[in-house]
């Protein structure tokens, strides 16, 4: 089994390096919030399981130190996404049955997207109805009254609130006016733009990059499209600006995607453990990840 390394130095190449440091500073990184990423990307097509000297090394490449790692895989323990058991002195971690559930849907939303055919509408009631509103708000939920909302069909919705399918029988010439006024369209353009900023820059290093840059790169990649695309509504095309950013940045996630995953499983598989020894190479997740990657470039 690989050792846990005594230092956060990696071996790479310098140009790659710099853009991994050029990237940090354009983000704030969370020690949870990356160790999600790095579960969602890494170890969940792998069985799930993935000893805890990884983590620390996986978060150091980013600067996050092995104190803050500690107490986020504390905290998604109390949270119910992780849970732990040891082998020896190792500890290794799993995630549960909860989180898998929702890891499955924001994988389909970052490696399996299809563009929304059908609406629904949504109406809540009760004591809660203004919480639930704003959990439908960030699932890319529209209001169009304090109770009624209207939204894409392929998010997980409150179990609690009644739901209607909605189908547009006349007018689609309208329906871009009709997003622009209840969505606001223009935050999430510029987040896709800052992506696509951020990101452009990887395609022509990519023959420079060592195995541990790549895997870097590809989960920060992952880390900032995640946090843009799961808020997005995931609205039909023709709801859509016709020079939609968000269009621009899927192609540019999956074509680095694809093209980092080469090298950064290198380094996966030559380095990760899980309670049961090295992790796979390959599994019918990440052919079938790949594949879809592939045919959206």
């Amino acid at each position: 089994m690989p050792q846990l390394p005594t230092s956060t130095s990696h071996t790479t190449s310098n140009a790659g390096q710099q853009l991994v440091d050029t990237l940090l500073l354009n983000c704030q990184l969370k020690a949870a919030a990356f160790i999600v990423t790095l579960y969602g990307d890494v170890v969940e097509p792998r069985g799930g399981v993935l000893w805890m000297g990884n983590i620390i090394e996986s978060c150091a490449a980013v600067g996050i130190s092995e104190n803050l790692v500690r107490t986020a895989v504390s905290r998604l323990m109390a949270a119910g996404q992780l849970q732990g058991e040891r082998s020896g002195r190792r500890s290794f971690y799993r995630l549960t049955n909860a989180a898998r559930a929702e890891f499955s849907y924001a994988a389909k939303v970052l490696y399996d997207y299809q563009a929304t055919q059908q609406w629904r509408l949504v109406y809540v009631e009760g004591d809660e109805s203004e919480s639930i509103m704003r959990t439908l708000k960030r699932l890319g939920y529209a209001a169009v009254s304090p109770r009624l909302a209207m939204g894409p069909d392929d998010v997980p919705l409150p179990k609690q609130v009644l739901v209607w399918q909605a189908e547009v029988l006349q007018g689609r010439d309208n329906m871009r006016t009709f997003v622009a006024e209840h969505w606001d369209l223009p935050v999430y353009a510029e987040a896709y733009q800052g992506f696509i900023s951020h990101f452009q820059p990887v395609e022509a290093m990519l023959s420079q990059l060592e195995p541990a840059t790549a895997l870097t790169l590809r989960l920060l990649m992952v880390h900032e499209f995640r946090h843009v695309a799961l808020r997005a509504p995931h609205l039909p095309v023709e709801a859509l600006p016709e020079q939609w950013e968000g269009h621009a940045a899927r192609q540019l996630f999956a074509r680095l995607y694809v093209a980092l995953s080469k090298m950064a499983d290198a380094k996966v598989v030559a380095d990760f453990v899980s309670i049961d020894g090295e992790l796979p190479a390959n599994s019918q997740q990440i052919s079938q990840r790949l594949e879809r990657l592939a045919a959206f470039v």
